[in-house]
């Protein structure tokens, strides 16, 4: 959809209106024409021809402006860094006519653009390598100033936009945990952020997890399945054999309970835990929770991670993303069977990992920051390791509910158990945290530059 945005121009009052879009085949032709236009005749940055790979590149995208009567007034290009999306992007060849730099705003526009436009194409670094005498622009735009460089013998900075997607679903998510929970909360010691709680003087591990009311009310029976499914994860990531689950289930009608009752029952059968008993209430908005109980003699905590200690991630990277929520929810568990299901979620119980905890709203990158937290370390993630299901963006896969999801911190070498037809690889390493700039959670890339995403605690809760 074409961002409308009026530009001031010549006399005062008088406005000039351009929008933004992606281009099409003549538009891309147009940007190439003012390319030469610029680059070639005006600057004399290149003797016959600013071509280069990313033209051939058929994963480019060229955002173009154009004024009211369609005419293309600038343009600029993104495109992959690597052969394989890694999520790793670059704006370049951003160019605008003479006539519309003295309209104003038209290259502001084509940038901010870009910088929504990557973050949809699921980037999580996005840079530039832009002219001296032009940094400016982008330092007023957000972007950081990551090294002084030369370019066809002109000097250039490397800028690059903070991709802060993985930090503000943290914070949307988590960040507010501490000052809510303080004084409320009495957790056995060793595991303060965990998902589950051992209760005191048994071997018996409680979770409890609510479903949004949003999806309890748009997509009953799906609500009523990962109402299971988060919280048997949840005593998965510690090790515990679930062995009971209780509802409370809200609804306006008995209509809509009967929906959200069917799937948690297809998912009770599914992993073959029992719903014990609960509450359900008519004439009601839309509403579930569900509290799940399992045993163990020995929980794995969160908050076991040590420096030096290998992150590891068990992932099932079956299914497709849940219709309605592409980008967000992976659904794989509702086409598993039984012995599958219950072969990936005995898998922490069967490894005894330091650490452990189940990928969940905060996405990958904020369940690593929470385990990080929780252990009073620093994580860093090495972004091509991370296993990922074929047409998924890095982006999207890094912050959703991927469906089971386990992420463990072990000794190097120590594998983990088989998960069945989930997948397990080594992703990264936690390391010690002697300042602010040691917490959170780091991305390492294929040329060796490392971006921190999360930048520090993500519950505020502290270790454990």
């Amino acid at each position: 959809m074409p961002l409308d945005l009026p530009v001031l121009a010549g006399l005062p009052r008088q406005r000039t209106a351009f929008h933004v879009e992606v281009a099409d085949a003549a538009a891309e032709r147009a940007h190439r024409r003012l390319r030469r236009d610029v680059f070639v005749a005006e600057q004399q940055l290149f003797a016959a021809d600013d071509h280069d790979d990313a033209d051939d590149d058929p994963r480019r995208r060229v955002l173009v402006a154009r004024t009211a009567d369609g005419t293309v007034v600038g343009g600029v290009r993104l495109a992959p860094c690597t052969a394989e999306d890694v999520g790793w992007w670059r704006g370049s060849r951003l160019v605008v006519t003479p006539r519309a730099r003295t309209l104003g705003g038209v290259g502001s526009a084509l940038v901010r653009a870009a910088c929504a436009h990557a973050e949809e194409l699921g980037a999580l670094r996005f840079e530039a390598t832009v002219q001296t005498r032009g940094a400016v622009l982008f330092r007023r735009l957000g972007w950081e100033h990551v090294r002084d460089v030369v370019v066809q013998g002109v000097p250039h900075a490397l800028v690059r936009y903070p991709m802060d997607r993985p930090r503000r679903l943290a914070e949307a998510t988590k960040a507010a945990l501490a000052g809510v929970l303080d004084g409320l909360v009495q957790t056995p010691a060793g595991f303060l952020g965990d998902d589950g709680t051992p209760v005191p003087g048994t071997d018996v591990v409680a979770a409890c997890d609510a479903v949004l009311p949003s999806l309890v009310d748009r997509d009953p029976e799906w609500a009523g399945w990962c109402a299971v499914l988060v919280n048997v994860n949840d005593l998965a990531a510690m090790g515990a054999a679930p062995v009971g689950l209780l509802d409370a289930l809200a609804a306006p009608t008995a209509d809509h309970a009967r929906r959200v009752v069917a799937g948690l029952r297809a998912a009770s059968r599914a992993w073959g835990v029992p719903v014990l008993g609960g509450h359900t209430q008519f004439g009601v908005p839309a509403a579930l929770s569900v509290t799940a109980l399992g045993r163990t003699a020995d929980p794995v905590p969160a908050g076991g991670g040590r420096p030096g200690h290998a992150l590891s991630l068990t992932v099932d990277l079956g299914g497709s993303w849940r219709p309605g929520y592409t980008g967000s929810q992976w659904d794989s568990s509702s086409r598993r069977s039984p012995g599958d299901l219950r072969q990936m979620g005995s898998s922490v119980a069967r490894t005894r990992p330091a650490a452990a905890k189940d990928v969940s709203m905060a996405g990958l990158l904020g369940t690593v920051g929470m385990l990080a937290e929780a252990s009073g370390v620093g994580a860093e993630i090495d972004v091509t390791s991370v296993p990922r299901p074929p047409g998924t963006t890095v982006g999207d896969w890094f912050t959703c509910f991927p469906g089971f999801g386990v992420v463990t911190a072990d000794l190097p070498g120590r594998a983990p158990a088989p998960a069945g037809p989930a997948t397990t690889a080594t992703v990264g390493r936690l390391h010690a945290a002697a300042s602010p700039d040691d917490r959170g959670v780091a991305l390492r890339w294929p040329d060796g530059e490392v971006t921190r995403v999360i930048p520090g605690p993500v519950t505020g809760m502290g270790t454990a």
